[in-house]
């Protein structure tokens, strides 16, 4: 086997490669694996041991177009990168990554790989975009019920009066009709606002919350849902308002079930509609700008058609929905819930699977 860069310029360059956050690679003209660095190993969930003399797909499945940029590299003697490209890892798990590849001019020529992982970069981005749509939205509700509930109040307390005035019972036919009319328009901007009460906290269970919401489920469902459950015994309790998560949870589980029923249209073949509630503990997690000790990470997971990438981005939106019964409400309210836990709501949907994900920061929320 050839000797690799690293191995020829001394113990010294490989000491300062494994202690690099960055993942190094080095690949043999064949583009066989001939040294991965520590933070390599941790990226591709491979070990140096094992990897070495395999072909890079091998570490990497569907990389056709790295291999391209490879193979480009070799053949011009010229450095290339790459922004956010995706790999594929033999798990099934995808990595989003930038990466430099450099020629290194010994006989046979050599690909020195840097690549840097881009994930997290782009989820605290892409929270701290919810974050901030979430308060702009919070802040429009609130002007718009202020200026709706002020002229609603107005025209209920006069459909009242005139109320009062008839002795008609078919004219104050129509003066109640704007009375429960009214009050519907205000109890429909009340829910656009969100919980208005002070969180009640708590020590919380966070599998005492899953089971109440299972329950309920699998009882709305007159047992027509499989729900599994996937929980980590490690996770401790923490400061919650108990009743108010079970309604966040309960809120997701719901639009799940409907998702999942889709699935028992005549004549189809799909599986049996399922939910699956998982529970994991994440060490040193960041949720927006802010770096959490430990975090549980909640996942609800359908097996229904999917939500439309035209709806995605915008589906915590208050009046956003994607069936024609539905309010549009019940995402935006568990992400106020959510949020007031210090946590945030996040969705990764495809056909057939559907994910919506719960961070609750475990430290004490007072």
């Amino acid at each position: 086997m050839p000797s690799h860069p690293v191995a020829t310029a001394g113990s010294s360059y490989k000491s300062i490669l494994d202690s690099l956050t960055t993942a190094v690679l080095v690949l043999g003209d064949d583009l066989a694996i001939r040294y991965i660095n520590p933070a390599a190993e941790s990226l591709f969930e491979a070990s140096l041991t094992r990897s070495r003399g395999l072909p890079l797909q091998e570490i990497l499945v569907d990389s056709s177009e790295a291999l391209t940029t490879l193979y480009a590299a070799l053949k011009n003697g010229q450095s290339y990168t790459r922004r956010e490209a995706e790999f594929g890892l033999i798990s099934g798990a995808r990595l989003t990554v930038d990466y430099s590849v450099t020629p290194v001019s010994l006989d046979p020529t050599e690909l020195l790989i840097e690549i840097q992982p881009r994930d997290r970069l782009i989820r605290i981005s892409r929270e701290e975009d919810i974050i901030s749509q979430q308060e702009t939205t919070r802040i429009l509700v609130r002007g718009m019920a202020h200026e709706i509930k002020n002229p609603l109040g107005g025209i209920r307390g006069a459909a009242q009066l005139l109320d009062r005035e008839l002795s008609d019972d078919g004219q104050r036919e129509y003066t109640r009709v704007i009375i429960d009319e009214a009050d519907r328009l205000r109890t429909l901007v009340d829910r656009m606002l969100g919980p208005n009460k002070a969180l009640k906290m708590a020590a919380t269970n966070i599998h005492e919350v899953l089971e109440r919401v299972r329950t309920l489920i699998e009882a709305e469902s007159k047992g027509r849902v499989v729900l599994k459950r996937d929980y980590d015994p490690s996770i401790p309790e923490f400061s919650g308002d108990k009743e108010q998560l079970i309604q966040a949870v309960l809120n997701i589980a719901r639009n799940a079930m409907e998702a999942a029923f889709e699935n028992e249209s005549p004549g189809s073949n799909a599986a049996p509609p399922t939910i699956t509630f998982r529970s994991r503990a994440l060490r040193q997690f960041t949720i927006g700008h802010r770096r959490h000790r430990l975090v549980c990470r909640i996942d609800i997971i359908d097996n229904g058609p999917g939500i439309p990438q035209e709806l995605l981005q915008n589906i915590f939106y208050p009046m956003i929905s994607g069936r024609a019964s539905g309010t549009g409400l019940g995402l935006s309210i568990t992400q106020s819930i959510i949020g007031q836990h210090r946590g945030l709501v996040e969705c990764e949907s495809e056909p057939g699977r559907t994910d919506f994900i719960i961070f609750l920061p475990l430290e004490d929320n007072q």
